[in-house]
């Protein structure tokens, strides 16, 4: 069978698996005393530590590319009542699991929307707000921030990196200008440029540029001139994720005509394009879309088999508990997960109430914990042990798979060949038990290429 013919075959909906379950299939929503309850066995687990993640939803103007839960405004008027909720989510949570306040708390992430969004002095108010409430680990504790290069200033950073902020990740997604003008987002490569200068003189110890491939205009020849464009930045890393198509969630996309937008064979060989170059450049490959320097601590984690998974995608840093804030933030204890409100008024509305403000999550089985592993193993290792009992799409689907080099099968270990790398996401799938009841439903998830 040819590349192109694959391609073609396993080209379907499949989810990312940053979770197992995925959200669309998490049925069992914990209580406020449930969910009370996994976080504090999640902190007296041996060795618990803690990351936060908050979400800040604000953004300037729309990406029509962008999946994320954002709220579109010019008024930096709501930055401070945004932040006060947040620190009101903290203590509502420290007051009904105190043991969080005394856990050591190494990583504080800021994502969205767009975090840079907030103002300095906004800024200064929230980590400092966070780290009062919390027992932020001498010597361990990392920030990272993803900024939108556009509206972030030297100020932001020198803010962020006197607090403990070392990583930071900048969205760039492509640096073609009529690519720029389909997907909305004008960003002079001048612009990254003086952002990742800035950050390297200040002392933060990583610079991550994230890529997309698969937006409307992008050709094997722009994905060339965008690789050599970010070479020339010399990041850490780079995210180069596949672009996820899913209108019927995100009306913006519908904008793209389907003419416009690569698919299949097509749609990976611009990946290809990006690929050779980084690794020529000295660049580790590790998952299915990111790239690393051999020095980095993500390049080290993936050679020593410690690499893990979750909400934010790939990363070296495994804790016990993953505590979101903010609307829409996702927190995962290793028994259970656990989203706030995604719509910013209902959020609001329960914090500042004194409610956990809980739109859905998951408690997981026995099973669910079981298959969750067998994921994980193979899309951060690429291998597993075979195991008939979990096969869930049964053996001829796994034949099917073995016999188009997707996988391969020896003494009892399942393994990911290079070869088989573009369609990781499926081969994930044999695993997943909830999937297989969805013949038939309605669009949940972006293609798998």
């Amino acid at each position: 069978m040819t590349s192109v013919d694959l391609f073609a075959k396993y080209d379907v909906p499949v989810p990312r698996y940053t979770s197992y379950p995925t959200v669309p299939q998490w049925r069992t929503t914990p209580t406020a005393d449930q969910w009370t309850q996994t976080l504090d066995r999640s902190c007296a687990r041996p060795g618990a530590a803690l990351a936060v993640y908050v979400h800040v939803p604000f953004c300037e103007s729309l990406c029509s590319f962008c999946g994320c839960n954002n709220v579109i405004t010019r008024d930096h008027g709501r930055e401070e009542p945004y932040i006060d909720l947040l620190l009101a989510e903290l203590r509502s949570y420290v007051a009904r699991a105190p043991a969080l306040a005394r856990l050591p708390f190494v990583q504080l992430h800021l994502g969205g929307g767009t975090p840079t969004f907030l103002s300095p002095s906004a800024l200064a108010t929230l980590v400092d707000g966070i780290q009062r409430i919390l027992a932020v680990s001498t010597g361990a504790f990392e920030g990272s921030i993803e900024v939108d290069p556009r509206v972030t200033t030297d100020e932001q950073l020198e803010v962020l990196g006197a607090r403990g902020f070392r990583r930071i990740s900048l969205g760039v997604q492509d640096v073609d200008p009529e690519v720029q003008r389909l997907v909305n987002r004008f960003q002079p490569l001048e612009r990254t440029e003086h952002v990742c200068r800035t950050a390297r003189a200040q002392g933060y110890e990583s610079v991550n540029l994230d890529l997309i491939y698969g937006l409307p205009g992008q050709t094997t020849a722009t994905m060339r001139a965008l690789v050599d464009a970010v070479l020339g930045l010399a990041p850490d890393r780079l995210a180069v994720y596949s672009f996820a198509r899913v209108p019927w969630i995100k009306p913006a996309q519908r904008r793209f005509r389907d003419d416009q937008i690569p698919t299949r064979a097509e749609k990976r060989a611009l990946y290809e394009a990006v690929r050779p170059p980084l690794l020529a450049a000295g660049y580790v490959e590790i998952g299915m879309d990111h790239f690393a320097r051999p020095s980095d601590t993500l390049a080290r984690a993936a050679d020593a088999g410690m690499l893990h998974r979750n909400f934010m995608g790939y990363t070296e840093v495994r804790t016990t508990t993953l505590l979101g804030l903010g609307v829409s933030a996702i927190s995962e204890t290793p028994d259970c997960y656990h989203q706030n409100e995604k719509v910013i008024t209902h959020y609001q509305t329960r914090v500042q109430a004194g409610e956990i403000p809980t739109l859905r999550g998951h408690l997981l089985s026995d099973e669910d914990r079981w298959r969750r592993d067998k994921i994980a193993h193979l899309m951060t290792k690429f291998r597993v042990e075979a195991d008939d009992e979990a096969l869930v799409a049964g053996r001829e689907t796994l034949d099917m798979l073995i016999a188009d080099g997707v996988l391969e099968l020896h003494d009892g270990l399942l393994t990911v060949p290079a070869a088989g790398r573009p369609f990781l996401r499926n081969a994930a799938a044999l695993f997943d038990a909830y999937l297989q009841n969805e013949a038939g439903t309605s669009p949940l998830y972006s293609r798998s290429v």
